[in-house]
């Protein structure tokens, strides 16, 4: 049965607060094989204008995956993640994020389709500063494979 299209522009509500660390820019550099000194070293971010290190441009995902799971957790929507498929990620910035940032997660669902048996639920996670600021908006496709009816 095709997801249910009322949910577009089900809005959830915001996580807690994440302290965006040195470590944590650190770890993810390194795990994705990003040496630039700017995600790894205070005094080469200070010369290049930044008041800390600064996070890599698919650093967001850490925070709107763990926000996700409020929709692909959600009984009323009844996704089954054992079927899902990543489709697409896409990052729009206002700023860089840097260490000592502190980020709250609105996340959202903007469309669902469904296409050859298979659902496609886009949604889209606001990243901001608790007050408020706009920092980054990152939208994501989910595929969830149909049973083949």
């Amino acid at each position: 049965m095709p997801m249910d299209q009322s949910f577009i522009g089900r809005t959830y509500p915001p996580t807690e607060p994440y302290q965006v660390g040195r470590e944590k820019i650190r770890e993810f550099a390194d795990a994705i094989g990003a040496p630039d000194a700017l995600y790894h070293d205070v005094a080469a971010a200070h010369a290049a204008g930044y008041r800390d290190v600064v996070a890599p441009p698919t650093f967001p995902i850490i925070l709107s995956f763990a926000a996700m799971e409020q929709i692909v957790t959600d009984p009323e929507l009844g996704m089954d993640y054992t079927r899902v498929v990543h489709g697409d990620q896409r990052f729009s910035y206002r700023r860089p994020i840097v260490a000592g940032d502190e980020l709250v997660v609105v996340s959202s669902i903007d469309d669902i389709t469904h296409r050859g048996g298979h659902d496609f639920l886009t949604t889209r996670a606001e990243l901001s500063t608790p007050a408020g600021e706009p920092v980054v908006t990152v939208v994501c496709k989910l595929v969830v494979r149909g049973h083949g009816e």
